[in-house]
Parts: structure tokens; sequence; C-alpha cells
């Protein structure tokens, strides 16, 4: 059979027993995520995953955190420059999603040539993607920030920072695939080691540009840009060694680097939607900021303070969610019904516990948060509604994610971009708008967050009943070597 989807649909168990199971007696006993039990498979792995995302949210604050002292205007530069830093990752993660989705399919069905040869071409993909970023930084950098500033010093923060993140994106590129390569295997704790690595550089060297300490020039902006790309160049040298080392089970050849359509068509048949979904995001930002600067920048300014806090906020669920989504495509490649759903569970209890918890913090400390970036009163104003009326949506948010984790670990990613579109473009941003019309007063804007994720879970659990009843119940419970 073609795929684990296919072998579903039609029913072939026997044909998918004799060809990935009966083949090799210990076909399902030969990686962790067929073994450990669920719990321990998603601590051991979500946790690592989990800090490093952290550390590397953190630093982003950081970055924030350093920029406002050189003023409201850099903050609010870095801020309009967010859009299309988020589209870079956007574009990386969402490839970097279908060649891990790709892969671990591939090893829980024991097909390693196959596995060797996606990692092969995902990486010529990456690097394409890649070269699409440079040439912004070179020649769209200007008039993007042109667009939302005629502001002098606001344009030339803005056109300083974008230019060199994007110019110099190869560490951000190559850093994220070497990671989702680690993550196909399990091997969550390297993912750590690289992302800690890339944030340590740039915590300590935002501060030393930015400020000229220790004897380095005075950069400003421009030091804040260098210390962020550099950590990336510096996570991406150690990832690379580590995706060389003899221990990895998927190695990169040179013979898997020419393009195959065929691989490309399957990483993108989750990576496409996971990119467009994410990308929404971008569309998301670019259209709020559009709504929010007719007030006054300083509201632009805190919609970006706030997705940075938030993003800490959302690490824990993400490191959780990436490695159940390696546990559930592998044992879902394995036709093992029944470690599929425990995982989705016990991923979904895990993932509303914390949102809970840090929807407390954000309600608890709007003041103490804003105050990290300098604010002036008009930002506490501000930033005091964003802060407490937006994170109401976290805990629905986090059963909508676990939803498009499955979607995304059985390869239906089109689900996820159905479920992104739904939140983001169908209800959020016309949620916004009209809030802004009717109630004239930028505290109204904030609402529309909650708003659309109370119709985004909806829509989340009406498709997983789809797919659950299409793909996963017709699954046997274990896989025929374990029956």
């Amino acid at each position: 059979m073609s795929s684990a989807e296919t072998i579903l649909r039609n029913g072939y168990w026997s044909d998918y027993f004799m060809e990935t199971v009966a083949s090799s007696p210990n076909a399902a006993r030969t990686n962790k995520m067929a073994l450990q039990s669920e719990g321990k498979l998603l601590f051991g792995m979500g946790v690592p995953l989990a800090i490093s995302m952290m550390i590397q949210a953190v630093y982003n604050i950081v970055d924030s955190i350093f920029v406002s002292y050189l003023g409201e205007n850099a903050l609010t530069a870095v801020s309009l420059s967010f859009p299309i830093f988020m589209l870079m990752i956007s574009v990386a993660v969402g490839t970097g999603i279908g060649i891990n989705s790709l892969i671990s399919r591939r090893l829980g069905a024991k097909r390693y040539e196959e596995a060797e040869h996606a990692a092969g071409n995902g990486f010529t993909l990456m690097f394409l993607s890649m070269l699409v970023f440079v040439l912004f930084g070179f020649f769209g950098a200007r008039p993007f920030m042109q667009a939302y500033t005629n502001n002098p010093e606001t344009l030339n923060y803005g056109v300083t920072y974008l230019s060199i993140i994007t110019a110099c994106s190869v560490g951000l590129f190559m850093q994220i695939y070497c990671e989702r390569i680690l993550q196909s295997q399990g091997q969550n704790f390297y993912a750590m080691l690289v992302q800690i690595s890339g944030a340590v550089f740039n915590i300590i060297f935002d501060p030393i540009l930015i400020f000229g300490l220790l004897g380095f020039p005075k950069l400003g902006m421009a030091g804040a840009a260098i210390a962020t790309v550099g950590g990336q160049i510096f996570a991406m040298l150690i990832s690379f060694a580590l995706i060389f080392s003899k221990k990895n089970e998927v190695r990169l050849r040179a013979k898997h680097l020419r393009p195959d359509s065929r691989v490309a068509r399957e990483i993108y048949s989750v990576g496409a939607p996971s990119i467009i979904l994410q990308a929404l995001g971008t569309v998301m930002t670019l259209a709020l900021n559009g709504i929010l600067i007719a007030y006054t920048e300083t509201a632009v300014a805190v919609f970006g303070v706030y997705f940075r806090v938030q993003s800490i906020a959302m690490m824990p669920l993400f490191g959780m969610t990436s490695a159940a989504m390696s546990i559930i495509a592998f044992n879902y490649g394995a036709l093992n019904r029944k470690r599929v759903m425990r995982t989705w569970r016990l991923a979904m209890i895990a993932g509303m516990v914390m949102m809970l918890l840090m929807m407390a913090v954000f309600l608890i400390l709007p003041d103490q948060i804003l105050s990290l970036f300098n604010a002036t009163d008009e930002m506490l104003r501000i930033g005091r509604a964003a802060m407490t009326i937006i994170p109401i949506g976290l805990v629905f948010a986090s059963v909508s994610i676990l939803c498009s984790v499955m979607f995304q670990a059985i390869g239906k990613g089109t689900y996820s971009m159905y479920l992104s579109l739904a939140r983001q473009l169908f209800v959020l941003i016309p949620a916004a708008w009209l809030l802004s019309k009717i109630f004239r007063e930028v505290t109204a804007v904030w609402w529309a967050f909650p708003i659309a994720e109370v119709f985004t879970i909806a829509i989340a659990l009406v498709m997983f009943a789809r797919v659950y009843n299409s793909h996963i119940r017709t699954m046997p419970p274990e896989p025929p070597a374990l029956a």
C-alpha cells in the first residue's frame, strides 16, 4: 500500500501486516513511540521541547524589552515587523511539520529509505523557501514599512530590523529543518539543546550589541536584529552537527537532495495547509495593525507586546502538541488506534490545564507584564484591557489546537487549514472591524479574540468527529503484531 491512509480507507489490514510487520519480527518493538506509556512519552518528549520553545520565546520578549528602551517608536517598529517574522516561521515550521509527519509515518511503517528520501527533499524545499525571504530582505523591507507608517523614526527602525532578519534567515530555516528531523525520531532532547543554544546566544548579545557593552559598538536596532540572526545561525551549526551524528536514525544524503515531485506533494499535503494556517496569523496581524493604528500607534505596540508574552504562555502547549503529533503519526502509521487515542486524550487534558493557568497569570498581573516593556501611562491604559480580555479565549484555543494536531498527524492537514481560515478570516478580523466601527473604542477590538475562539471550538469538534469516524474508528485497537 502507498500510505497508511489508503490502507485505512480500504481495510487491507493483512496486506499491511505482510508488508511492514511480518517482514520484520520486531517491527513494532524497535521504537520507543511504540513501547513506552503515552503519558511518559508526552512528558519525556514534550517537556524538553516546551522548555526549549519557552526559552526561544523568552529571547523574543527580551529582544522587545531591550528595544523598548530605545523608545516607543522602536517598539512599534518591531511590532510592525512582526508579521513578516511570523510569516518566515510559518513557512519554515509548516514545511517542517510536513517533513516531520511524513518521516514519522515512514518510520512507523519501517520504510527507512523513504524516510531518508523525505529528509533530503525536505532540505531542498527549506532552502528554496529561505531564498524568497532573502530577496524580500533586500528589496521589500522599505516598501512594506512605508505601507504602515510615515513616522521617520519608526520607519528607519523598522527597515533596519526587518531587512536584517529576513536577508540573514538561513539560520532560522535550517535550524527548524534539523529540529523537525530530530523530532520525527522522538529525539526532542536534542531539539531542546539546539533551541536553547540559539536563545542563550541571543539573550547574551542583545544588550551587548544594542547598547555597545564590553567594547562592542553601539548598534541600536541593528544590534537587536544581528543578535537574533546570530543566535539562529549558532543553533543551525549545532543542529547540523547532531544531524550528521552517527546516532541519528535518519541521515541526510546527497542522493536524496534532488527534488522529487511525489515527495514534495506528500510533504506539502500536510505542510502547505499548516503554512497557510500559520501564515493566517500574519494576515490577521496585518489586518489588526491596520485597524489599531487608526486609533494610535501605541495600540500597535500593545498588540505586539501581548503576542510576545502570549508566545511564552502557548509554548508549553506547543511543545506538548509537537510531541503528541510525532507519537500519533507514528502509531497511526503502525495501525495502533489505542495509542493514537490515548495520546490525544492525555494531550487534550494537559493542554486545557496549561491554558487555565496561563489565563490566570494574564488576568492577575497585567500591569506587571506591561511594566517590563517600559510602558507609558497610555500604553498601560490600552494594554490593561488587552491583557485581561484576549486571554479569555485561551482554554477554547487549546481544544482547537489539539484537534488540529490530530488532523496533521494523520495526514489531513487541510482540516487544520479550514479551521484556521474559519477562525481568523471569517470570524476574528470581521468581528474586530465591526466592533471598532460600532463602539469606536480600541478596547472593543480585543473582544474579537474570545468571540472567535468560541466559534472555532464548535467547528473543530464537528471536524474531529468526522475524521474520527472515517479514519480512526475503523483501525484495529492494536497492530496485528501486538494483537
